[in-house]
């Protein structure tokens, strides 16, 4: 038989188990601005039947309910939208990175406009043709000197800023790889606490939360691939375990590890750098206390999509590329324009000299056909043309006689004189205009993608927090049927204490 006071303890179950999920309500409600904060809800579960089965039970009609317990608090969330939501943020990562890399260098060529190179040697042009119908004018020998010189200047500064804005994107990788490595730093540390916790029954949601928000800043810089490992001992079911990360390539294949939940070690990301490129990527290990296991670093194929890819590919590629083409462009204008001007005769009869002249590297290594790496930074106005006399140096004629400019008239039409490169024949203004034009192509296909890229992510995010997020609307409502279930829990303690009254003070009074 029943104790008399199983009603009271019935309802005193319900009592603490509503006041959990008030407090857990409480606490969904005061973490509703908090990044990456999941709401959490109260598993309740019935307690057992009494009485329990058993050749001693007593015989009463069934089995009498004992009331509520609250089995445990649980963070709502779903995996399959993490994952898309990783997904989505690793290909706006890199399409950011490579779209930002390529606005930069569109600011610094900044065509078409008055201040770009294209304008520069339109003037420059121009020039030689006023040359050509004044050519004892000192004036107009003084406009093509200055000129050319600005023309030199320019492909100087262009080179110098790509030059720069390419060192700056190396800082960028480093610190890519840096925050790489202190979050698997942080995530290992997460693991630990973790994996404390969940083999003694408890569910830290709050510390899933931070490990999840990590992840998905993680995800942002690198493609990378969770798995999850138990924690052993009396874990629940619903216990998510500690975090394997690994790095992987389009493909899903792992390149490396960084996270090892197993053995709670992690392993820190650097980049090398061999002739000017980040081609090096080593993982060096160590373990949950910060401390180097010893293990020989890791070199690893770097192939990871995300933000510190799109950042190697703008270093090593995208910049190199098109300052390639900028050194090619002025070694083989500096050539065809060198070439018209030995052959022409300033004001003074000198001839077979240079207007432009490409000195030396630093190193003492010359500028040639087989190497013109560095002629846009070193690019200037020979020095017979910026001397004293240097303006009746100036090859305007091609037989010497003071009014003849027919040479500055040539001089100007090596622009449309068809020059060997690289990619093939074009004529200057052509190759420029294709190095334009393509870099314009792949900037406005990296917008366009970096665009679509986080629209979906922000999309992924929205039904990530439809389903995680904290409503207030619902936790008020929440917190109303919860109270009033409480507040029933409490009248029924209370019709029970007036049953018990009835029976302890109201009977027996028979007689007396």
């Amino acid at each position: 038989m029943s104790s008399t006071f199983h009603g009271l303890e019935t309802s005193l179950r319900g009592l603490r188990t509503h006041q959990s999920a008030l407090n857990t309500t409480g606490h969904n409600i005061s973490n509703a601005s908090t990044p990456g904060y999941s709401r959490q809800r109260v598993n309740f579960t019935q307690t057992e039947a009494f009485p329990a089965p058993g050749r001693n039970r007593p015989q009463i009609p069934g089995q009498l309910g004992t009331g509520v317990e609250a089995g445990s608090v649980q963070r709502v969330r779903e995996s399959f939208l993490d994952l898309q939501f990783r997904g989505e943020s690793t290909k706006s990562g890199y399409w950011s990175a490579r779209s930002n890399a390529l606005q930069k260098m569109e600011e610094i060529i900044n065509e078409p406009s008055d201040h770009g190179l294209g304008k520069t040697m339109d003037r420059f042009w121009q020039s030689l043709q006023d040359l050509a119908v004044n050519p004892e004018d000192s004036g107009a020998r003084s406009v093509v000197r200055e000129r050319g010189k600005a023309l030199a200047g320019t492909f100087n500064y262009l080179s110098g800023s790509l030059t720069s804005i390419k060192d700056d994107i190396k800082l960028q990788i480093d610190n890519s790889a840096d925050t790489i490595s202190s979050i698997a730093e942080q995530i290992n540390d997460l693991n630990r606490q973790i994996g404390e916790l969940e083999p003694h029954g408890y569910l830290p949601n709050d510390l899933y939360d931070k490990r999840d928000l990590l992840v998905d800043q993680l995800s942002e810089l690198a493609n990378v691939k969770v798995s999850k490992v138990d924690s052993g001992g009396d874990d629940l079911e619903i216990a998510e375990g500690k975090y394997t990360i690994q790095l992987v390539d389009d493909s899903g294949t792992a390149i490396g590890t960084l996270v090892d939940g197993e053995k709670l070690n992690w392993n820190e990301l650097k980049v090398g750098y061999q002739d000017g490129k980040a081609n090096t990527f080593t993982l060096t290990e160590y373990d949950k206390d910060g401390n180097a296991t010893g293990k020989a670093p890791e070199a690893i194929n770097y192939t990871a999509k995300g933000q510190l890819l799109g950042q190697i590919e703008a270093h090593n590629e995208v910049y190199p590329e098109m300052l390639s083409k900028l050194d090619e462009m002025a070694y083989q204008f500096v050539e065809a324009f060198n070439a018209q001007h030995q052959a022409g005769k300033g004001l003074d009869d000198s001839t077979g000299l240079n207007f432009f002249n490409i000195p030396d590297r630093t190193d003492g290594t010359k500028v040639d056909a087989s190497d013109w790496s560095g002629a846009a930074s070193l690019i200037k106005l020979d020095a017979n043309i910026t001397g004293d006399s240097g303006l009746n140096k100036i090859a305007a004629s091609s037989d010497g006689n003071d009014g003849d400019g027919s040479n500055a008239l040539l001089l100007s039409d090596v622009k449309d004189e068809t020059l060997t490169f690289q990619s093939g024949d074009a004529t200057f203004q052509s190759f420029y205009e294709g190095a334009i034009g393509e870099m314009a192509v792949d900037t406005q296909q990296a917008n366009r993608l970096k665009g679509n890229s986080e629209t979906l992510k922000q999309s992924v995010e929205e039904r990530r927090q439809s389903v995680s997020g904290v409503s207030l609307d619902e936790e008020m409502t929440r917190m109303m049927q919860f109270q009033h279930a409480y507040n029933a829990a409490a009248r029924n303690i209370t019709s029970i204490d007036e049953m018990l009254d009835r029976i302890i003070n109201g009977m027996g009074r028979v007689g007396r």
